[in-house]
Parts: structure tokens; C-alpha cells; sequence
């Protein structure tokens, strides 16, 4: 009888940046598979402090080559709840809020079709807390977004 191989799961954790908000932002993400670590990192000159938290968690997903089964800690609200509490709900009305308009739909929507190849556990983790990869993330989005600032 043979065994099936136990994997890990992989583990991300991302961040966003935007100082002062809208303008140049950063985002960052720390994939940690085994004992690899992997960080992303992006930059661009006028955006949102939510677009860079989205990116952030998009870009993790969209690095990873194979379905795999990840745990993926944000520290903002924004995103987790968005993916699983309020996603279904827009995508029933055809990409809008209850209000009207959704912010970001090009980022959910692109973020949406990426959770399809993974399974994906949401957790939220507070940030500026001490949790030593949410401060690795958080120190380098906003490298990435001052680095900007500095190119305007």
C-alpha cells in the first residue's frame, strides 16, 4: 500500500501601500513554500492604498505555476472580506454593489479567475502587530511606493 504524499501548504502573505492616498503606491508579497521564501514586489505612480492590497494578493496567486493549496494572510479587510463575504453577491448583480458601482472591478475580476486555481484560505492578520511576515511585507510595499514618490 503506498502513501500519498503529505504537502504543505503554501503560505503568502501580502501587503499594499499608498502614501498619500491615491497616489504613487507599492505592493509586496511573501510566498513561502518549505524553506524557500519568494518576495514580489510592484510599484506604480498613481493609484489607491486598496488597489495595492488587491495587486498584492493578485500577483502571489498569479506567480504560483501548479494548483496548489495556500493559506494567504492579509491585514486588510478590504480584500478578505471582498473574496469571501462579498464577491458572490457581486457577481450575481453583474459586477456592482447593492449601491451602484463597484471600485476596482478590473482587480476583483482578475482576482476572482486566479481563486479558481487554487484552494485558498483566507486569513486576516492585524497589521503593525508583530507578526514578523506582515511587517516584511508591509516595510517593503512602502519601499516600493516612497521609491516612486521619490521618482515624480
Amino acid at each position: 500500500m503506498s502513501k500519498k504524499k503529505e504537502t504543505m501548504p503554501i503560505i503568502i502573505y501580502t501587503d499594499g501601500s499608498c502614501d498619500p492616498n491615491p497616489g504613487p503606491g507599492g505592493w509586496a508579497a511573501l510566498i513561502i513554500s518549505g524553506d524557500e521564501k519568494n518576495m514580489l514586489a510592484g510599484f506604480e505612480p498613481e493609484t489607491t492604498n486598496n488597489r495595492m492590497e488587491l495587486q498584492a494578493a493578485l500577483q502571489a496567486l498569479r506567480s504560483l505555476k501548479t494548483n496548489e493549496e495556500i493559506i494567504l494572510y492579509t491585514d486588510s479587510q478590504y480584500v478578505r472580506k471582498g473574496i469571501t463575504e462579498w464577491m458572490n453577491n457581486w457577481i450575481s448583480r453583474n459586477w456592482k454593489r447593492k449601491g451602484g458601482k463597484l471600485a476596482n472591478v478590473d482587480l476583483w475580476k482578475d482576482l476572482s479567475k486566479e481563486t479558481q486555481k487554487h484552494e485558498i484560505k483566507w486569513q486576516w492578520v492585524k497589521a503593525h502587530n508583530g507578526d514578523l511576515y506582515n511587517e516584511q511585507v508591509d516595510r517593503k510595499a512602502r519601499q516600493m511606493a516612497i521609491s516612486g514618490r521619490k521618482k515624480r
